[in-house]
């Protein structure tokens, strides 16, 4: 049976901003492990990580004196070094601290990484806490941070390095859908 194309199945593959804001606030609102759970939205969309990259993320990758993100890519993608905001800092620093010793950055509740497939159920549920009236994956978190560097006024080449793109071609499409070059027109 032939997989549905992701039109045929969701308007848009992304989040605004407004909507990531929107989906972090229904995660801490819900459950046990809202901080976490909010914490790994925002920090997904900020550095557009993928699931994988985002459940495998470990301690060692973070330097919170520094304030920096060593991004390990996956699917062949291009590692790169992120700065972290202030307010990251001190999330990941109550984080680090109820986590205990584990060496992995979001982990569940028995101090296993969070696996991907617990992260997109997480997501979906914030999503319907939210109101969405759209299902929400993970990989919408990766594109939401492309479309906000893009509508940022972001050059590609700066896109691409944040994104890990390899080729190019991967991120043109984030400069395609820019609304902002056509303000005021």
């Amino acid at each position: 049976m032939r997989r549905p194309k992701n039109a045929d199945v969701r308007e848009r593959e992304h989040l605004t901003p407004a909507e990531v804001k929107q989906l972090a606030t229904a995660a801490k609102n819900r459950g046990r492990h809202g901080n976490r759970d909010a914490l790994a939205i925002k920090f997904a969309a900020r550095h557009g990580l993928r699931v994988s990259e985002l459940c495998a993320l470990t301690w060692d990758a973070v330097d919170l004196t520094g304030g920096w993100l060593h991004v390990v890519r996956r699917k062949n993608g291009v590692a790169s070094t992120h700065p972290l905001l202030g307010e990251e800092i001190r999330e990941l620093r109550a984080l680090k601290r109820k986590g205990g010793d584990s060496r992995f950055v979001f982990n569940n509740e028995r101090g296993s990484p969070l696996s991907p497939e617990g992260f997109a159920r997480m997501l979906q549920r914030a999503g319907e806490v939210a109101g969405f009236r759209f299902p929400v994956h993970p990989h919408m978190l990766r594109h939401a941070a492309g479309f906000r560097l893009a509508n940022e006024g972001k050059n590609t080449r700066d896109l691409q390095l944040w994104l890990g793109h390899k080729n190019i071609q991967h991120t043109v499409r984030y400069t395609e859908l820019d609304g902002n070059r056509f303000k005021g027109w």
